[in-house]
């Protein structure tokens, strides 16, 4: 069997053809060409999504739940001295079970009892029952009482 060197040595010192009708291609273009096909349209971005991990939402005791009653029953006492607080609030998740754990950190506009909502300057509603601690040195008179 011939060497390469052999086998083309006719070719070898002959000039690179260039189209003077045709631009020359890009390499990234180029390169393009012999990019995998990708027979499954969507198949990544699900495989993706179901990679994601959720937290679970965390069911609260009951000493919980009296702290947060009172935090919120002191905050809807206290609305008008614009108070800044730290809420943390669990936000279900659109795609799938579970979720993930939120903070907001800022001013309540109305606490809305009825409803069970809470409602930020922002615009955000925080549901109750998503919420998990209410915090901030707003709090810190109703804390020295216990």
């Amino acid at each position: 069997m011939a060497s390469g060197k052999k086998e083309y040595s006719d070719i070898f010192d002959r000039p690179h053809h260039v189209s003077s009708k045709r631009p020359q291609m890009s390499r990234s273009n180029r390169a393009a060409q012999f990019s995998p096909f990708a027979a499954l349209t969507g198949y990544d971005s699900l495989v993706a999504e179901s990679a994601r991990v959720t937290d679970q939402k965390v069911k609260l005791s009951d000493e919980e739940y009296e702290v947060l009653n009172k935090r919120l029953n002191y905050l809807q006492d206290h609305l008008s001295e614009l108070p800044i607080i730290q809420v943390l609030y669990f936000e279900p998740d659109k795609k799938k079970s579970g979720g993930s754990y939120v903070e907001f950190s800022g001013t309540i506009r109305r606490v809305r009892q009825h409803e069970g909502l809470l409602l930020t300057t922002t615009s955000i509603e925080i549901p109750f029952e998503s919420i998990a601690e209410l915090s901030g040195d707003f709090f810190a008179p109703l804390d020295s009482l216990s």
